[in-house]
């Protein structure tokens, strides 16, 4: 269902300044700092500290816009965990996926084992709001116990070799996770990546499978709908 754009009352600087600040903080590997001095050289005088509280109130609205535009995940769910670095210590990052490559939902979490796999299992469901028809992980053994605790009904293959599409979907967050030196908190990780995991993948389209015209299309298309989400379709440019 269509949402409307997120309010931007009180603020001094037009809708179309902070959407662009907040995209290219989450669709690019870059600081607040620097997406400061791209403003900057745009004429746009903003401090990288507003750009961040920016980013933090509006990136999830954005994220979320974006959610409920995006078809009915499939029946086919693809699970994945992968440790990252935060203020030091390792966490993990579990991670879930459709058929076609589309976040499904992300947990930050301590541990990896059976407890860690089930919290997962349950938040993706509630997310979800529906069961897939299979669920595709690793050899993890924690996902064969808390499968069989909170999901019994629903197949479950375990294979190193059939998780790929799970696993390639860490690479955007590696990326990030190397430009921002590692996460401060578990909390600000969570913050992060469940906007990013929704932003970053709607502007990657898939270039390596299209004409240079035919991807040109596609940027269009997502381009126009995000300013949908933003607010800022119908508004004359200020940047």
């Amino acid at each position: 269902m269509p949402g409307v754009p997120p309010s931007y009352k009180n603020h001094r600087y037009p809708v179309e300044v902070i959407a662009h600040c907040v995209w290219l903080y989450f669709r690019f590997p870059l600081s607040f700092r620097e997406v400061e001095e791209l403003m900057l050289e745009r004429g746009v005088i903003v401090s990288y500290e507003t750009i961040r509280r920016w980013c933090l109130k509006f990136g999830q609205a954005y994220a979320n816009g974006l959610r409920r535009r995006r078809p009915q995940p499939g029946d086919k769910w693809h699970l994945d965990e992968v440790f990252i670095k935060i203020n030091g210590e390792h966490k993990y990052l579990w991670r879930a996926v459709d058929a076609d490559g589309h976040v499904l939902d992300i947990l930050v979490q301590n541990h990896r084992d059976k407890a860690a796999a089930r919290s997962f299992f349950r938040k993706l469901l509630k997310k979800s709001r529906s069961a897939p028809w299979v669920i595709v992980t690793d050899k993890l053994r924690s996902y064969g116990a808390a499968h069989r605790e909170v999901m019994p009904s629903v197949e479950h293959r375990s294979h190193k070799g059939l998780n790929n599409r799970a696993e390639n979907s860490h690479q955007p967050t590696r990326q990030r996770e190397r430009g921002m030196k590692g996460f401060r908190s578990a909390g600000a990780a969570q913050r992060f990546l469940a906007a990013f995991s929704e932003i970053s993948p709607h502007f990657r389209p898939g270039r390596h499978l299209m004409t240079a015209g035919r991807y040109r299309f596609e940027m269009t298309l997502h381009l126009t709908l995000w300013d949908h989400i933003t607010g800022v379709a119908g508004m004359p440019a200020a940047i």
